[in-house]
């Protein structure tokens, strides 16, 4: 049985999960925020000597051959506790329980998630890009106003989240990449607020998103330069008639690609790249938790295939 860790809301599982059942393989998809309804079993040892019982529907550790981590939600406490500390308690048990499963599927996972939380930090992608030869531009992560001109005066710049891009509140707002003009002193206090990625800006032929899976490699181009709204972040405007286009990347980052993902412990990587206007290759960050369903949509590209070939991969290796 293959297990698919996520919540009742991602769309992006249901692509797996018809896939696996055109391919009739088992599966158990977990919400986790539903782990509170269960009946959970866990003993000492061994590994696979735990069980959840979501009312007729059991789910054995002894069964499960391979997992995705995809994308698990808080469990959620149960309502009929009305006094808020009690309810904080439980929630934090059941968050307990959680990770000591996450812990006993150790070498099931298409991408663990202590290798997920760890490739999620930028500074040390940077880094390892570097290592490993791809073009970066350079970048400094601070919040000192003096560093920040430093990088500007070299040429056109940009800024980004150093992790979390989304501000929660009465109205969710996000936090796109920003073309950097010349700062005033006034903005001293404002960038001193938080550390943020300050890099140069590489002027666009277009974009580049390449989805890894295993060994297989998936290269799309993002016409962002045809639209202005998407010029600095494609991702701004949803604009629904965005072009992507199906391309091959050149060998040498192909295998490039291949290496950052060894160097991160992923089989699943989300990359995204700028291709310049002489057509260079320009490294910016790896999400190793991507999205990837509208890839597929718009590309035809068979990522969900992919990622099922990958995790019967994993299953066939405990037989």
């Amino acid at each position: 049985m293959l297990l698919l860790v996520t919540n009742r809301r991602d769309i992006t599982i249901d692509y797996v999960v018809a896939e696996l059942k055109r391919r009739q393989t088992p599966f158990f998809r977990l919400n986790t925020e539903d782990l509170p309804t269960a009946r959970c079993n866990m003993a000492a040892f061994p590994r696979s000597a735990w069980s959840l019982t979501f009312r007729e529907r059991l789910l054995r550790g002894s069964d499960v051959k391979a997992a995705y981590f995809r994308r698990p939600a808080a469990p959620t406490g149960n309502l009929s506790i009305t006094d808020n500390g009690e309810r904080e308690y439980a929630e934090a048990e059941w968050g307990a329980f959680l990770k000591s499963l996450y812990a006993r599927l150790e070498g099931l996972w298409l991408n663990a998630p202590m290798d997920i939380f760890a490739a999620e930090d930028k500074p040390k992608q940077l880094m390892l890009a570097s290592e490993i030869g791809f073009n970066v531009p350079q970048a400094v992560i601070t919040n000192d106003i003096t560093s920040v001109r430093e990088v500007i005066q070299a040429g056109p710049a940009i800024g980004k989240p150093l992790r979390q891009a989304l501000i929660n509140g009465e109205q969710e707002r996000v936090i796109f990449t920003t073309r950097l003009d010349d700062l005033n002193d006034s903005d001293e206090d404002a960038i001193a607020m938080a550390p943020f990625i300050v890099q140069t800006e590489i002027k666009k032929h277009y974009d580049v998103r390449v989805t890894v899976v295993g060994s297989q490699v998936f290269a799309t181009a993002i016409r962002s330069q045809e639209h202005e709204e998407t010029t600095v972040d494609w991702r701004q405007g949803c604009r629904p008639d965005l072009k992507h286009e199906r391309i091959e990347l050149p060998r040498e980052v192909e295998d490039q690609c291949a290496a950052l993902m060894r160097r991160l412990n992923l089989r699943y990587g989300a990359i995204d790249f700028i291709c310049d206007q002489q057509g260079k290759m320009w490294f910016l960050e790896i999400n190793p938790n991507g999205q990837w369903a509208w890839i597929e949509n718009l590309t035809g590209y068979p990522i969900a295939a992919a990622i099922v070939d990958e995790l019967e991969g994993i299953a066939r290796c405990q037989s």
